[in-house]
């Protein structure tokens, strides 16, 4: 044992961790007695009082016991620790507990969070009103509510969900209160909370293939099976084959489907409604990006057909605002909000308060509405642009073509480049020279049948789309 006054750490703190060091090595047997606090302060060099302290450290911690008028022991109770000890040689293969099989679904998908040009999913935050943004939120703190500081309602703010619920009636169509609605950090959130409140290990849950990887996280991490199926023209297909697993859950982007696009049809809808209600399942909404529709009125929500109160419906302000405010809702039928209550009290935290107060001014003072009008204006010119750019320069590596909403256009691999790469390499190659365009490949389960790239435009400046897309041509085309 030495002690370093030039180490910046306490001296009793130095002492205490080489005691524990000679004890777990078994240099110091248990049941044997410790030098005196005297003898050990002076083979130290350093104050009897700082050898006490260590040794009251290890005795609060059970790795010492006195016994009057005898000394100091180290105890019996001690676990077989020789396990632990290293033999020579065998540095670096240490055994460690290891990992779930659910850690391999969980950690199967791409968990890049890598940005760049054209990146897909991303809105234009530069215009957003954050002086406006900066008024609502010193407005709403200064001299909060307790119970907001407290923040006791599992559910989220009550004047957020209020205004989520009539705003989402006035645009989307859907049948709530304010009492239905629960503030989450986003739909991956919603999904893990009603992921495990809902499907024991094993239950089959549909997914639309191609679909949302970021769905499959929360559905591997409750155990479910995860079932692929079809999406065509008209959105998710419904097996004909008896032989397809029964489901619990169904989820689906009914409004745009993410990532082809399409718009679920109204005779799908009612289609699926009376599916799940013969087999009584589930359906999880999401409708992540419904409010970019740039042309002609968007359906309703799914949500809005449901008689039967199976419909989870689910949204986000990170695609309308800015990513890191970090809210979403979900709209649930009134049976399950306290079980849902419940189960985020055991699993799960509610979202910060933070920004709530603020938004749900925001909302309510017609910001939101107004915010979402001028976007709709600007991603629709910038639509055109990244269509008249990829007229211009991926003719012949890319066919992409228009859509009526969303943040992103897929482009499909032309057969001339089809010959010379996939839509992975496509991918890595534009990543190498800054632009992010994921392949569409990375969105089936299972065999992908068509490869192509999603190029986002929302994000990007106007001046930018032109050479963004030259760019991305040139890295395809070397």
């Amino acid at each position: 044992m030495h002690v370093d006054r030039g180490r910046g750490e306490a001296l009793h703190r130095q002492v205490y961790r080489d005691l524990v060091q000679l004890i777990l090595s078994r240099r110091l047997t248990p049941g044997g007695r410790l030098p005196s606090s005297r003898s050990l302060a002076g083979d130290l060099g350093v104050a009897r009082n700082t050898v006490l302290l260590a040794l009251e450290q290890l005795y609060s911690e059970g790795y010492v016991e006195t016994r009057r008028g005898s000394g100091t022991y180290v105890t019996r109770d001690l676990p077989d620790l020789q396990p632990l000890r290293l033999r020579p040689g065998t540095a670096g293969r240490r055994a460690r507990p290891a990992l779930s099989h659910r850690a391999r679904s969980l950690a199967s998908g791409d968990q890049s969070l890598a940005r760049g040009l054209l990146s897909p999913g991303e809105p234009d935050c530069a215009d957003f009103p954050f002086d406006l943004w900066a008024r609502l939120l010193a407005q709403t703190w200064r001299g909060p509510d307790r119970r907001l500081l407290l923040g006791q309602d599992l559910l989220g703010h009550a004047p957020l969900r209020a205004a989520i619920a009539e705003h989402l009636a006035a645009s989307r169509g859907v049948r709530a209160s304010a009492d239905d609605v629960v503030i989450v950090a986003g739909i991956r959130q919603a999904l893990a909370v009603l992921a495990r409140l809902l499907l024991d290990p094993g239950d089959a849950v549909w997914v639309e293939n191609p679909g949302y990887p970021g769905l499959r996280g929360p559905l591997a991490a409750a155990g479910a099976e995860v079932v692929p199926i079809d999406v065509d023209g008209e959105g998710l297909v419904l097996p004909a084959s008896a032989r397809v697993a029964v489901p619990r859950l169904i989820c689906v982007a009914p409004s745009h489907q993410y990532p082809l696009g399409m718009t679920m049809s109204v005779a799908r809808r009612l289609a699926l409604l009376d599916h799940a209600r013969r087999v009584n399942a589930w359906i999880f909404e999401d409708d992540y990006d419904s409010e970019w529709r740039y042309a002609g009125q968007p359906l309703a929500a799914m949500q809005g057909l449901d008689h039967d109160g199976r419909v989870l419906y689910a949204g986000t302000f990170s695609k309308v605002l800015f990513p890191s405010i970090r809210l979403g809702y979900v709209v649930l039928p009134p049976a399950l909000v306290e079980p849902f209550r419940a189960a985020r009290l055991a699993l799960d935290d509610q979202p910060g308060l933070l920004a709530q107060p603020a938004l749900a001014e925001f909302i309510a003072g017609g910001h939101l509405a107004s915010h979402l009008r001028r976007q709709r204006r600007r991603y629709a010119a910038r639509q055109t642009l990244l269509l008249r750019a990829a007229e211009q320069h991926l003719r012949g590596l890319l066919d992409v073509g228009a859509d009526p909403g969303g943040m992103h256009l897929v482009g499909y691999l032309h057969e001339r480049l089809q010959s010379r790469m996939d839509d992975r390499e496509a991918s890595r190659r534009a990543a190498a020279v800054g632009i992010t365009v994921p392949p569409l490949s990375s969105h089936w389960l299972g065999r992908a049948k068509r490869q192509g790239l999603l190029l986002g435009y929302t994000a990007l400046p106007d001046r930018q789309v032109d050479m963004a897309v030259r760019r991305l041509a040139q890295a395809l085309a070397a």
